[in-house]
């Protein structure tokens, strides 16, 4: 047998447990030399960190934790001017276009007024216009079709599928009503959406009942009661119809706030939402204009009479 090298001899060892000059300067790090310059040097204590010597102070990731969800909590409590003047800007245009949709829909549909035949139908051009412009504009935003949002088919037909349907039905049954009764009865009606989407939103867990809550709830109640006993011209269908809309309202806006507000979705971006939506709006319509609408009496129809007319 032929003995190693000392080379190989001094790698093995410093392999093993490293140079015995690293080792000298690790055992002397370990040791705190002595200030007076007497004596033999003093090991070193660990520091602590969460448990630092005398028991006070300290940084505690727990409390650290809880220090910063609170600083978070506060500045989005914190709502700057600027946020809530765009905020104000959104519902004053909402509250602008959605008045002058209404007396546009009663001018069109009135059994007095327009009385277009077919208000399932003028519904399902309108979505199937809202489905296209959507997609083009999801097409042209910055990051073009990378811009798509994967969803699976569980939740498409468990969130989006539904939302679709409650949006649906409450257009088709508000503007069903209009062909029986007035747009200030109407609107005096559907001012008691707030009440069932307070509702769904207990059910979907999306605010906590409270007394202030549940007071919002009765006040807005006895003013719809106060309405509806007050109208002269009450019809029961228009009734019925407005205040199915009412209830599809809530659930379509407690279920628009639970789709815009969970990231798993991807549907914050409320063009992404709408891209998502109006084509379901737009089938379901369809299919029930196939079934509900006066297909028979259009050529009889000054609507339909002329390509003119229906271009019109």
């Amino acid at each position: 047998m032929h003995s190693k090298p000392e080379g190989d001899a001094a790698a093995a060892a410093a392999a093993e447990g490293g140079s015995p000059r690293s080792g000298y300067f690790r055992q002397r790090s370990m040791y705190a030399a002595d200030p007076d310059g007497v004596g033999a040097a003093t090991p070193r204590k660990a520091f602590d960190v969460e448990n630092p010597p005398g028991g006070a102070g300290g940084l505690r990731p727990s409390e650290s934790v809880t220090k910063l969800e609170s600083l978070e909590r506060a500045e989005r409590a914190a709502l700057a001017p600027a946020v809530v003047l765009k905020t104000g800007f959104y519902i004053l245009v909402w509250y602008a276009f959605s008045t002058c949709l209404t007396l546009y829909n009663k001018t069109l549909l009135g059994d007095k007024l327009g009385k277009f035949p077919a208000p399932l139908l003028m519904n399902t051009v309108h979505f199937a216009l809202q489905a296209g412009l959507s997609k083009i504009i999801m097409l042209f935003q910055t990051k073009g079709v990378e811009n798509a949002v994967e969803m699976g088919w569980k939740d498409y037909f468990m969130r989006v599928v539904p939302t679709a349907l409650g949006t649906a039905l409450d257009i088709n049954l508000s503007n069903a009503s209009l062909v029986f009764i007035s747009v200030t009865f109407a609107t005096m009606c559907k001012s008691a959406s707030p009440i069932f989407l307070l509702m769904f939103a207990f059910a979907f867990r999306l605010e906590s009942p409270s007394i202030k809550l549940l007071g919002i709830i009765v006040v807005i109640s006895t003013g719809v009661l106060l309405t509806v006993s007050k109208e002269t011209e009450f019809d029961f269908w228009g009734f019925i119809f407005v205040t199915l809309a009412a209830v599809m309202s809530g659930f379509r806006w407690s279920m628009t706030q639970i789709l815009l507000q969970k990231d798993s979705y991807g549907l914050k971006n409320p063009i992404t939402l709408m891209s998502h939506v109006t084509p379901v709006m737009a089938i379901a319509t369809m299919v029930l204009s196939l079934l509900m609408d006066p297909w028979s009496d259009f050529q009889k129809n000054t609507y339909f009479d002329s390509p003119w007319h229906v271009m019109r």
